[in-house]
């Protein structure tokens, strides 16, 4: 096995051109597991936890770009206002991992079980592709992801990054694990509240081949609250129907999305 160490993401795009075999490498929390494993044995690796175009976020008129190689470390520490983007970094594996562990890799393992990918795909975000001769090009999580770790990224591609709408309003991460913590996700959600658009979006990971979205209960949600006002008014209580419908306790019994909806929404009422 041969290994790669560019310096600069020009030298690594023309690497990825002349050898598209050649596969990326940053933390390695996915990749390295594979390799222990003999899962995988690529003949070539190409380390891209040097690069600096991958190891940056920035705001963009109202969005936010998280580069690749930003690490969940980084992103707990540097973006806390993104708290569904933060409780996710939070729940993921060791602080070892954490900080190793990039929001690229996730998304370029396209595991339906990956910490952050319901955070993108709640926030309606696109996955941000280069390739050789500055060529770019931003694809829609619900494009981009194809099924269980499968995407649209093209052989001689490189993730760039990821990039979403900054939503104003509450907003939550929750997981489910066979333990408290250093686990894989038998199931988690993201829930995000856009109080300037009046929607409502929850992305369910580690539940189907692909992360989900839940149109049905967003509609119902957001609608709920237009019925009381409560997109005015927060304070305003909910219609008695609606109310019974939502927090109805017979409901949570054996029902594991019926429970992460109630902790999601008591979480998002509380301050960040």
């Amino acid at each position: 096995m041969e290994v790669l160490l560019p310096r600069k993401l020009e030298e690594a795009l023309e690497v990825k051109a002349a050898h598209p075999e050649a596969v990326p490498i940053a933390g390695g929390t996915d990749l390295m597991v594979d390799l222990n494993f003999d899962r995988a044995r690529p003949e070539l690796l190409m380390d891209v936890s040097r690069l600096p175009e991958l190891n940056l976020w920035r705001r963009e008129d109202n969005h936010l770009f998280l580069g690749a190689g930003v690490t969940y470390t980084r992103a707990l520490r540097e973006l806390p206002e993104m708290r569904a983007l933060a409780q996710a970094s939070r729940s993921v594996g060791s602080p070892q991992i954490r900080n190793r562990g990039t929001v690229g890799g996730n998304l370029g393992t396209s595991s339906p079980a990956g910490d952050a990918v319901p955070v993108l795909v709640a926030h309606d975000g696109e996955v941000v592709l280069v390739a050789a001769g500055d060529r770019t090009r931003s694809v829609l999580w619900s494009e981009f992801f194809l099924g269980p770790k499968r995407n649209a990224m093209a052989p001689e591609e490189l993730i760039l990054g990821a990039r979403w709408k900054v939503a104003r309003g509450p907003q939550s991460f929750s997981k489910v694990g066979t333990r408290n913590a250093m686990v894989i996700a038998v199931a988690n959600l993201c829930l995000v509240m856009d109080e300037d658009a009046r929607t409502i979006r929850v992305a369910l990971g580690s539940v189907g081949p692909m992360v989900l979205r839940a149109p049905d209960a967003e509609a119902f949600v957001a609608g709920a609250l237009a019925r009381a006002g409560a997109w005015d008014d927060p304070s305003a209580p909910l219609p008695p129907d609606d109310l019974d419908a939502l927090f109805d306790p017979a409901r949570y019994v054996g029902n594991l999305d019926v429970v992460f909806d109630r902790l999601a929404k008591l979480s998002v009422s509380e301050d960040p």
